[in-house]
């Protein structure tokens, strides 16, 4: 399998790699790494952590040039990965090209969270436009269903695999970010609160009981208590003024969500890196930046923010 070669005339390349086996793999991951480091482009790795020693091992010395990191850590919630990895490294070299393997969805990762990855596949192409960089993306043919593939397809405009690269005939990543950013299914059983601008106090309390009674404690119930109340201003400040919280357990998580009446209209909002200079709320970027998994259902009828907190 050859890796896939980007055109410097193009700005911004974003090809998957579709691959069966370990060697297939290899095949179409590592010579990408050399060859970016041997025109002096930066370039980081962010698979997950199996993957990352198979890479790893056959660079051999050449692994000392690249940036590694492990995707089951960085990306455990994939609303984080655009702000927090990906833009994150190339803001770290500006005026240079930097390429990227990013691998997101994995077999074993959770079948529930792998909307959450293609949603985050798709924006990647709005959020690097213009920009002097290539994202390669690994899927697994053998472990992954034939929906995730035909998602991929449609996320990434060129497709690599043993045959060399071809255009991607299925591209349209807008019909991504509709399709994984859909309506989210209604939690069984939840405790409720409805709040107006005088009740922040009364949301993280709210939200700080429930989670301590099924077990969240410390640092993460810190995060829980500021998440809560991030994204309940954000309700009051742009939302109509009101809102509700649920929150509820699920699968071993803690889950909390937020809807009002708001619509939000950056499909970026959340995954663009706060300026210093910005002032008002940031409560969508914290809650990306804090959460397990984060899910976002937006529409002309009111906005859901859905946030998971693995319990211990």
């Amino acid at each position: 399998m050859n890796a896939p070669t980007t055109a410097r005339v193009e700005l911004f390349a974003h090809p998957a790699l579709f691959y069966r086996g370990f060697r297939q793999y290899l095949d179409g991951t590592v010579p990408f790494v050399p060859e970016g480091v041997e025109a002096g482009e930066p370039v980081a790795v962010a698979v997950p952590g199996q993957n990352l020693k198979l890479i790893r091992a056959e660079l051999g010395e050449a692994a000392d040039e690249v940036h590694f990191l492990d995707m089951e850590e960085v990306g455990r919630n994939p609303g984080r990965i655009i702000p927090a990895v990906l833009w994150a490294f190339a803001d770290l070299h500006p005026g240079r090209r930097v390429r990227i393997v990013g691998e997101p969805v994995w077999p074993d990762r959770p079948r529930t969270e792998h909307d959450a990855c293609l949603l985050h596949e798709a924006l990647i192409n709005l959020a690097f436009s213009g920009r002097d960089a290539v994202i390669l993306c690994p899927y697994d043919l053998d472990g992954l269903d034939a929906e995730i593939i035909e998602l991929a397809e449609a996320a990434h405009p060129v497709l690599v695999d043993g045959s060399g690269p071809r255009t991607s005939t299925g591209y349209a990543p807008e019909r991504v970010i509709r399709k994984c950013g859909g309506p989210l299914p209604e939690p069984e059983d939840a405790d409720v609160l409805p709040f107006g601008g005088e009740d922040l106090w009364r949301v993280r309390a709210f939200a700080v009981r429930y989670a301590e009674r099924a077990g969240l404690s410390g640092v993460r119930l810190e995060d829980l208590r500021l998440i809560a109340s991030e994204l309940a201003a954000n309700s009051i400040e742009h939302g109509g003024g009101s809102g509700i919280l649920r929150i509820w357990t699920e699968d071993r998580r803690i889950v909390l969500d937020v809807s009002d009446a708001g619509h939000i209209v950056d499909p970026l909002a959340g995954r663009r890196p706060a300026d210093s200079r910005q002032r008002g709320s940031r409560g969508l970027l914290v809650t990306n930046l804090l959460g397990d998994l984060v899910r976002v259902h937006t529409g002309e009828g009111g906005t859901t923010v859905r946030v998971c907190f693995d319990t211990p």
